[in-house]
């Protein structure tokens, strides 16, 4: 497959961004889904929605949120550009926006994943002298892992073909912050583009396709290893 020097960019970077933005979200993720799955408080429904509203919101009002929260002339978005992150119209935005449209799809399988954990098995390792950490680390991970590696697997199939929160909040910059859709798009535009569309949208799903291959069969092997 021949590919123009622009769409193996545009290829890189979406890897790049990707990657970043899973590897970003993973933690708070897990963190979310801790609260949601074992935590009653007031407003959980609220927090709950606030998860899932990217879900549902037109990408477009996602990016143009993103924008009026990270822009140079916000006040978040001038402090994060003195302390050394400018995020609008850059790589780290792409980031940004892409993780904030696959944090739904991360959060979800890893909540289910904790709410099957048996507590009792949490309760007899504490019995033992162990420390919630060591609890958490020896127990509930391992117990809650095919769960966590369906989402960040969902989280970087997102975050790959995310298109209208990044072109909106981040645009398509060639080399900055033209990511695979944006080049799917863009070739489109102009004529005899079709070989490289053809060859991206090739890229793209063999690209999905092997996430998802790749997850469901680490996560069958850890699940028949807790049996």
């Amino acid at each position: 497959m021949t590919l123009p020097p622009e769409a193996w960019e545009a290829l890189r970077l979406s890897l790049r961004v990707s990657v970043v933005a899973v590897l970003v979200a993973t933690p708070l993720a897990m963190a979310v889904a801790h609260l949601l799955a074992r935590a009653r408080f007031p407003g959980r429904g609220l927090v709950e929605a606030a998860v899932h509203l990217p879900l549902v919101l037109p990408p477009v009002v996602t990016g143009y949120v993103l924008l009026v929260l990270f822009a140079p002339s916000a006040p978040l978005g001038a402090a994060l550009e003195a302390a050394g992150l400018p995020l609008a119209f850059r790589w780290t935005g792409a980031a940004l926006a892409a993780g904030v449209m696959a944090f739904p799809l991360m959060v979800r399988p890893m909540r289910l994943a904790l709410e099957a954990v048996d507590p009792r098995l949490e309760e007899a390792a504490a019995t033992l002298g162990r420390s919630p950490l060591a609890v958490w680390r020896t127990v509930t991970l391992p117990l809650m892992a095919p769960g966590l590696l369906a989402g960040v697997t969902l989280g970087f199939a997102k975050a790959m073909g995310e298109f209208g929160a990044t072109i909106t909040f981040a645009a398509s910059i060639p080399g900055e912050t033209r990511t695979l859709p944006a080049a799917i798009y863009a070739f489109l535009q102009v004529p005899d583009g079709e070989g490289a569309v053809h060859g991206l949208v090739a890229v793209a799903v063999a690209v999905s396709v092997a996430a998802l291959v790749l997850s469901d069969v680490v996560a069958r092997r850890l699940a028949a290893r807790l049996r």
